[in-house]
This record gives structure tokens, sequence and C-alpha cells, in this order.
């Protein structure tokens, strides 16, 4: 990845199902935002919170238990497996994966309402859920969040300090793994500010300048 942190320009291209670039949208439609983890994925979805606070975040269930200061509904909807297990068996979830001992997943039913209300609706997840999200809601459209460079990730990831050289070195493999999915995004959004990215995505999802476009970037 080189150079990457300019202004790119912005070209029309066409969207995962072919429909052309240019106009507003008809409706709205779910945005999954994903990327390799120090990418800011949930900086710039913090950022665009605060742009504009009608947007429907989504707030995704788990099994765990609820941790100091984290309420019911607003960061998480705590269920026990049995419950969790009836959601995937009828078809509740958008997406679910199990991390650590625990299962986390996106109800379907308020993504849904959201969208049938006129709300543009936004998720941040990993890899492996933005696909069951594209398998489950063919017209969500999917935007990968991109650092600058790769000398900028690493220096993000190895810069926390907080893991060992095992652990970054998973990292560092497991977001060459995310970025080489890119192609299967319809968006790619370089992160070179929080700021920019964050009103760069609101356009996307409100059918501004950005709408079902590519981003050109020289970060492959």
């Amino acid at each position: 990845m080189s150079g990457a942190g300019r202004d790119h320009p912005v070209t029309r291209g066409t969207g995962h199902d072919g429909e052309p670039g240019a106009g507003a949208l008809s409706r709205p439609r779910l945005t999954v935002v994903s990327g390799p983890s120090g990418v800011g994925k949930s900086s710039v979805v913090g950022r665009l919170r605060l742009l504009d606070p009608d947007i429907y975040f989504s707030v995704s269930v788990t099994t765990r238990s609820p941790r100091p200061g984290e309420v019911e509904g607003s960061h998480y909807h705590f269920v026990d497996g049995a419950e969790f297990d009836r959601m995937v068996e009828q078809g509740r979830l958008l997406e679910w994966a199990e991390f650590a001992g625990n299962r986390y997943g996106t109800p379907r039913e308020p993504v849904e309402r959201a969208l049938a209300e006129g709300r543009p609706a936004v998720l941040e997840i990993e890899l492996q859920g933005a696909r069951q999200v594209r398998a489950a809601m063919p017209e969500a459209r999917l935007v990968m969040l991109m650092p600058p460079s790769w000398d900028e990730l690493v220096g993000r990831l190895t810069g926390r300090g907080t893991e060992d050289e095992a652990a970054v070195r998973r990292r560092l493999a497991e977001a060459e793994r995310e970025l080489a999915a890119a192609g299967e995004f319809d968006v790619r959004l370089v992160n070179a500010d929080v700021g920019t990215a964050a009103q760069r995505l609101l356009d996307l999802m409100t059918g501004g300048e950005l709408s079902a476009t590519a981003i050109p970037d020289d970060t492959e």
C-alpha cells in the first residue's frame, strides 16, 4: 500500500446488484461497515452517530453477561443460550458468530423496521458477519474501511503495546486476510481522517455525492 493518505477523486460505479451509481437512493438500505482491526471502524461509526442521530445503529444480541456500566438495549441485548438458539432457528438474526465462548448476532427485525420507517441503518461488523449479511440481505451495501497505508495499519496495531509479539503477528495476518477480501465490498473507503471518512460515509448512506460509488485508491 502506498500514498493512500491523499484525497482521492470520486468516480461513479455500480453497486453489488449492478444499479447505476448516479442519482439518489430510492429507499434507505442497510450499510455494513467492515475492515481490519486498527482501521478505525468504531471511531468512524461513532462520529457518524454525531453527524446524524436519526440513523439507526444496530445493537447486537449476545450470550455473555453484562460488564460494569453496560446498559441493556444500548450496548447489547443480553440473552441466554436457549434464546439465542431460538433466534438462530427462527431466522431472526442477519448474522452471528462465536468469540471466546460467547455468541454475538445482529437482530433482523429492528433493522427491517428502521428501513421501513425510512431511516438509513448502519452495522459495524467483522468480515465473517458482513458475508452473512450479504447472503441474508443482498440489497445491503457493504463498505470496507481501508487504512491510509499498510505501514500506517502496522503502526496502529504494534503501537498499542498491550499484546505480545505472537498476538501482534496474528492480528497482522488477519488484517492481510481481511484486506484481501476488499473486492467483495461495494465501496472501499480510506480512513485517513475520522471526520472526513464519517462525512463520506454519511453522504453514501443518504444518497449524496458518494451514492453507490467506488473510491479509487492504491492500497491494493
